[in-house]
């Protein structure tokens, strides 16, 4: 399917930001993607991976959005964290309704902390109806060091190469052993309140928790905001990954989000091999042809 491409410029609280619309020709779209940006990224992407994954959904007849909010890229403004980027997402999906009249709906498309960022959003809005959420960041260092331990370190100890290495001398044991045991001080002596040990969730009371999240407990207030979100979500996951792996620990540990994941409205979806960006051709259309399928999928809750 042919496909048109046009930048836009719009408004975000008196600063410009930068986007560009992908939309199939001869088309009534009524659903489409906001591609929501993250990390040191702009619209194009890590090795045009947004781009690309634009004019893929295009050829299935999807039409897209994707944007620098502000700080980033060619737009306007101060630099900020994903946690600050709520009224930039919805400046972004006005501007994509004007642009494309026909859309009744959009889907929150974010890769890492741009996938944090789109369920800090989605709840807020009754014209976000799907999340696709790929390796999402929930980084803590206690997240970070339990992580290590299980898949780094074990994978390591249980090596013949490693013990081949520490015995002919190839390992620097000291500076190994500090890594190791610091890793083990972050997992079971945290410096502050343990996502791995269902701390927040012990209270059952999911209203005390929601008023007790600042700006800076972004990862209690993402599990609040999907147990609240009424649409399909589908989370992406990267199997040569640590931040996946962070996050699929946090699934493992955390009563809380044991729960909120167990709904009927959470698919998922793993590409075992993939690294964190989905750097190659097949994995980079395996993403897109996933995508479109949850574009697709109406959700009960909607009903």
């Amino acid at each position: 399917m042919s496909f048109s491409e046009w930048p836009v410029v719009f408004d975000c609280e008196g600063e410009r930001l930068v986007g560009v619309i992908t939309k199939p020709h001869e088309q009534t779209c009524k659903t489409g993607v906001l591609i929501v940006v993250g990390g040191p990224q702009y619209r194009a992407g890590s090795h045009r991976q947004f781009t690309l994954l634009a004019r893929e959904l295009a050829k299935f007849g999807v039409a897209s959005l994707r944007f620098d909010y502000r700080g980033m890229g060619d737009s306007e403004g101060d630099k900020r964290s994903f946690t600050e980027i709520n009224e930039d997402i919805r400046c972004a999906i006005s501007e994509f309704f004007l642009q494309v009249p026909t859309l009744s709906a959009v889907t929150l498309w974010g890769l890492c902390d741009a996938a944090s960022a789109a369920l800090l959003y989605a709840k807020q809005d009754v014209r976000v109806s799907n999340l696709v959420l790929l390796n999402p960041w929930v980084h803590t260092e206690e997240l970070a060091s339990y992580t290590r331990l299980k898949h780094y370190y074990l994978t390591r100890f249980l090596s013949i190469s490693f013990w081949r290495k520490l015995f002919s001398g190839g390992v620097r044991i000291h500076s190994s052993f500090q890594e190791f045991s610091s890793s083990l001080r972050r997992t079971f002596f945290p410096k502050s309140k343990s996502l791995l040990f269902d701390s927040s969730a012990r209270s059952g009371n999911r209203s005390q928790v929601a008023s007790n999240v600042g700006h800076t407990n972004f990862i209690e207030k993402m599990q609040v905001n999907l147990q609240q979100f009424r649409g399909n979500v589908l989370f992406i996951l990267s199997g040569n990954d640590l931040v996946a792996a962070e996050f699929l620990t946090l699934k493992q540990k955390n009563l809380a989000w044991r729960k909120v994941l167990r709904r009927d409205n959470v698919d998922w979806h793993y590409v075992p091999d993939a690294n964190h960006t989905f750097s190659s051709v097949a994995w980079r259309n395996e993403v897109a042809l996933v995508t479109y399928e949850a574009v697709r999928k109406i959700s009960f809750f909607n009903n």
